[in-house]
């Protein structure tokens, strides 16, 4: 594995830290240490200032743990020197003397003046901010996830922004719970500095007196001041990281800068600047506080308030004839027309009486239960659903919706927001009161009933459901249905780039060495089309990487991969305890069959007398009512090479009626045959 400088200059840090706190160091190395940790508080600090968001400092926690020890490894070596050498270099001298006037008092009620604000102001109010930011963070997840999966169900994003924003809303609760706990590091460090600062003068003291004899006060004066610089110059590079956590923890907004949103939102209202300053002139004028600085100030705030409000009002002028000119350029431009061609796949239009089972805020669950159409469709038949867009339709009626498939309604019903639809599954004996209606996914008989009599209903076998899940299976099955005609080429090659990750050999000798990407569309849109679902791609691929040398005929090679599926199809539709009854086609109409078969350079086609088909049809439908009869799905066998045929036969006719043939059984699958279709 590579390894990089950044990690190189990352491990020497960390042995660095261990040396200086082992081995002793000159004053002029120090000197250059306590710099580098004043430069890093500052460039930390303007980094936490200028970022436009939290998130875009997400390693803060792991560099307040860098920085916090590295301070500590000074506070170490710094104390080794005050106290053997007695003396720490140029940077903590000065500290010590310059900034406490020189005056030992004078700097101790520095040091713990700041050691205060840090402590009880800056650090504390920090932990605080983190700890709650972390506690909303996490509690908001699920309502942020919701949110997205809303945008996405409705068009407003795609796959790859909901992805983008789901990752954000992860590495978001990531960093404030981080910063909860990284935050505890600022705080231990402020101790530490005490109680350091408390042990040097201590220190100092005992080996100054008692080991080499100096007199009490020079002692005192000597190790006092050291020991105030090195306080000093420790504690204010974390007073800085610390005014950093703070800074970075209370970010609301990743729209301006901090700076503009300062300004913006303390100076944005002239008439509060107007009143300060009339404030300020009344104070100077009417109090013994200084007049001429007081109604000064108050006088350059009333000359600034007005210079706002011409700004402001020059800014309005400017911004209304910038949206005129923006509006007449997007009404001459094309893209306002080329806008209007797009269409959705899917969409799912409700009357307004329907909203609020699409509106969370009045506990609509509609949108979620859209997602999980999504991922059941692909975990059922392996396939990409597209985006379903969910609106608003003001020119329905309040209660009916409507299901387009590329622009075109394909399907409809009708709910009562209030009620609940009750179904008899065929053995319930015992009527309820209802208003008739039909069920719009399956057109079966049912009833609207009231929240009262839903627990009788129940109770006596029949099934109930309320209206947004009538409107889920509607729109499941309307989808299922038009599988095929929402798959697109797109869709087709990040299938094959997902079967690439795991099967690079297949797919480079496939795809487009055999086949090209449309050919392979066309014979997923096949399968999808009956009903087959081609999550086993991989089993697919093969199939058609070993066909496709011979014969390029999409729907030969479409039969061949049914039957490479023939385990997952006879699981799909035959039960394993189950009587399965089908029908069976005349091997005498099979042999008509393939006698009418044209073949030409198109393609091939079926040419029969059409008394013939007219004959087959009537005996096809009396077959099928005998096993709607008992019950059964009707489902249809015959000989591998027919059942291609037999199929574009009776497709717009009788499109329910599944068609297998013989090769696509499973050999555990058991059947009975209960009717044979002929025209004889």
């Amino acid at each position: 594995m590579k390894i990089k400088v950044g990690d190189i200059v990352l491990g020497m840090f960390i042995i660095m830290v261990v040396i200086i706190m082992i081995i002793p160091m000159s004053t002029v190395i120090l000197d250059i240490l306590i710099t580098i940790n004043i430069m890093m508080a500052l460039i930390i600090l303007f980094n936490a200032l200028f970022a436009k968001e939290a998130l875009n400092m997400s390693s803060f926690p792991t560099i307040l743990l860098f920085t916090t020890i590295y301070r500590l490894s000074l506070n170490m070596s710094s104390t080794r020197a005050i106290l053997s050498k007695g003396e720490a270099g140029g940077v903590i001298s000065t500290f010590g003397s310059f900034v406490g006037g020189n005056d030992i008092v004078i700097g101790v009620i520095m040091f713990i003046i700041l050691l205060i604000i840090q402590f009880l102001v800056i650090t504390k109010g920090s932990e605080r901010v983190s700890e709650v930011s972390a506690r909303f963070t996490l509690d908001a997840m699920p309502g942020k996830q919701m949110a997205i999966d809303a945008d996405l169900n409705s068009g407003l994003i795609d796959e790859s922004e909901a992805k983008t924003r789901r990752e954000k809303i992860q590495d978001e609760a990531a960093f404030y719970g981080s910063m909860d706990g990284a935050s505890k590091f600022v705080k231990g460090d402020a101790i530490a500095g005490l109680i350091i600062t408390v042990v040097n003068v201590a220190g100092g003291l005992i080996i100054g007196s008692v080991r080499d004899g100096a007199p009490i006060g020079e002692v005192m004066t000597k190790y006092s001041i050291l020991t105030i610089g090195d306080g000093l110059v420790s504690q204010i590079p974390a007073l800085l990281i610390s005014l950093a956590t703070g800074i970075l923890v209370t970010k609301v907004s990743k729209d301006a800068d901090v700076s503009d949103q300062l300004v913006g939102q303390l100076f944005s209202m002239p008439k509060v600047l107007y009143l300060t300053g009339a404030v300020l002139i009344l104070l100077g004028i009417g109090t013994p506080l200084p007049w001429l600085i007081v109604s000064g100030t108050g006088a350059l705030v009333i000359v600034a308030a007005t210079k706002i409000r011409s700004d402001l009002q020059v800014q309005a002028v400017e911004q209304e004839i910038s949206t005129e000119d923006i509006e007449a350029d997007e009404m001459r431009s094309v893209e306002n027309v080329t806008s209007l061609l797009q269409v959705d796949p899917i969409e799912l239009e409700f009357g307004y009486g329907i909203i609020p089972l699409a509106d969370v805020n009045q506990g609509g669950d509609l949108l979620d239960r859209v997602v999980m159409i999504r991922r059941q469709i692909a975990l059922e038949l392996g396939t990409i659903v597209p985006t379903i867009r969910l609106r608003d339709n003001i020119q329905l009626n309040p209660n009916q919706y409507i299901v387009k498939i590329k622009g075109t309604k394909i399907a409809e019903g009708e709910i009562l927001f209030d009620h609940y639809m009750a179904m008899n599954p065929g053995f319930v004996e015992e009527e309820i009161d209802g208003i008739e209606t039909i069920e719009p996914a399956f057109k079966l008989p049912a009833l609207w009933i009231t929240e009262n009599q839903r627990e009788r209903a129940e109770t006596i076998g029949y099934t109930v459901v309320d209206p947004p899940s009538i409107i889920a299976t509607h729109l499941t099955e309307v989808i299922k249905k038009h599988l095929d005609e929402l798959l697109t080429r797109e869709d087709v090659q990040t299938l094959i780039n997902n079967v690439k990750e795991t099967n690079p050999t297949l797919v480079d000798e496939l795809v487009p060495k055999l086949l090209s990407v449309g050919e392979v569309q066309k014979v997923l849109m096949n399968l999808l089309d009956e009903g087959i679902s081609i999550r086993d791609l991989v089993t697919i691929f093969e199939t058609l990487a070993d066909n496709a040398i011979t014969n390029r005929d999409t729907d030969i090679l479409t039969e061949y991969a049914r039957q490479s599926l023939k385990r997952a199809i006879s699981a799909t539709f035959f039960g394993e305890n189950e009587n399965n009854n089908v029908i069976t086609l005349d091997p005498s109409l099979e042999q008509v069959i393939m006698d009418s078969v044209k073949h030409t350079e198109q393609g091939t086609y079926l040419a029969l007398d059409p008394e013939v088909t007219n004959k087959i049809f009537i005996s096809v439908e009396q077959e099928i009512n005998k096993l709607v009869s008992i019950g059964r799905t009707p489902i249809l066998l015959t000989s591998p090479i027919v059942r291609i045929y037999f199929r574009r036969l009776t497709e717009e006719q009788l499109p329910d009626l599944i068609i297998l043939s013989y090769n696509e059984l499973d050999s555990n699958a058991e059947i009975q045959s209960v009717g044979m279709v002929s025209i004889s």
